[in-house]
């Protein structure tokens, strides 16, 4: 017996100290590089790297947390950026449509921007007339953040911190805010959010990266075959805010129920299309629980790339970059024209704070706010 027991004892040591290449696989993690990307009002700016084993590259600014770049192998092999943005902090300084940014406090539009919290009237800024839009005029997007690099057991990254003030922006409550960043071997890129308050407020916070799976400026994106795990949306006025209604998307342009090119039906005569002059639609998840799920597939013919996207949020804004107009000049000098990228953000539904039949985003003190989204790729 006790020889056996110290023969066990001894292949433990010599499986601990030789792990196998799985083992080693698992434990390896995203190496990280740190450049200096700039200056914001005195503050210095940095750009993160992560690169994984497979040689997947992800860019990530405290600037906004803003995603600069996602390069991914093609079907040959070849990296490509799949996200829209800038060469350089100059363009994500000037106006530009949130590409890549960290949205909040309130990520979508909020009616009138008015609200009420146990009988008290809170006022955003409009800045999407007559609505307000993605947190206001100075929302988490312009925010340069706290950065600790960090590791987790799926992969290595960044956490981005900050505090946003009580009344900022009219929101109530100081809020406590987390977003980390990680890059797995699996090529994922994961976005973990957390936050905390100390008065009643409400909270939907999302990433705004616009997408072409043929490569950022590679032309639109009307032969991207989607499918999103809904059979609901919910339909919006002239001014883009929901109605209130749930509808089912079966038998109209919003059933992508079924894999289904994005340009398929998207000038449809259907008059929720027009309001926007292409899809930008919260689509309502047949699983509305907080747990991890798939969201949706987005699959790229001619490159071979395919993104899943999971979430632990309720519904999914589906954009496809309709007010891009081509007056922006992105990375390559490559000028981004309508339906160039399209956008997959995980979230609440907009207007919650105003729609009581919408999943809640409100925050209370003691309680915390997390969130969790995964977007990962791979070839087909």
């Amino acid at each position: 017996m006790y020889r056996s027991m110290l023969f066990s004892a001894l292949l433990f040591l010599i499986i601990a100290c030789n792990p196998s290449n799985e083992s080693k696989d698992r434990v390896m993690q995203a190496r990280i590089t740190k450049e200096s990307f700039g200056n914001v009002k005195g503050e210095e700016v940095f750009l993160y790297i992560l690169e994984n084993r497979n040689g997947m590259k992800v860019s990530i600014t405290n600037y906004g947390g803003i995603v600069t770049k996602i390069q991914v192998p093609d079907r040959d092999g070849s990296l490509g950026d799949v996200v829209l943005g800038f060469d350089s902090l100059k363009g994500y300084l000037d106006d530009h449509p949130y590409f890549g940014a960290i949205i909040g406090r309130y990520g979508n539009r909020i009616d009138k921007g008015a609200f009420e919290i146990n009988e008290e009237s809170f006022q955003l800024p409009i800045n999407n007339d007559p609505n307000s839009l993605h947190g206001g005029f100075q929302g988490f997007d312009k925010k340069v953040w706290q950065v600790k690099e960090h590791t987790i057991e799926e992969g290595g990254g960044i956490e981005l911190s900050s505090i946003s003030k009580d009344g900022e922006e009219g929101y109530p409550g100081k809020l406590n805010v987390t977003v980390e960043y990680a890059l797995t071997n699996d090529n994922e890129l994961l976005i973990d959010y957390r936050a905390t308050t100390d008065k009643p407020t409400v909270i939907n916070l999302t990433n705004h990266s616009y997408f072409n799976l043929k490569g950022a400026g590679n032309g639109n994106v009307l032969e991207h075959v989607l499918r999103i795990e809904s059979d609901q949306f919910t339909p919006v006025d002239e001014t883009l805010i929901p109605t209130g209604a749930v509808e089912n998307v079966k038998n109209t342009p919003f059933d992508f129920s079924t894999p289904k090119t994005i340009g398929e039906r998207i000038d449809s005569e259907n008059i929720q299309l027009q309001h926007g002059g292409g899809y930008d639609h919260n689509f309502v998840l047949r699983d509305s629980s907080s747990k991890l799920k798939s969201v949706a597939i987005v699959y790229e013919p001619s490159s071979g790339r395919q993104m899943e996207v999971l979430s632990t949020e309720p519904g999914v804004q589906f954009y496809t970059g309709n007010f891009l107009d081509g007056t922006l000049i992105g990375k390559g000098g490559k000028s981004y024209n309508k339906r160039y990228g399209f956008c997959l953000e995980t979230q609440h539904f907009p207007d919650s704070p105003n729609q009581e039949k919408f999943p809640s985003t409100r925050l209370d003190p003691g309680e915390e706010y997390r969130s969790k989204t995964i977007y990962k790729f791979s070839i087909r």
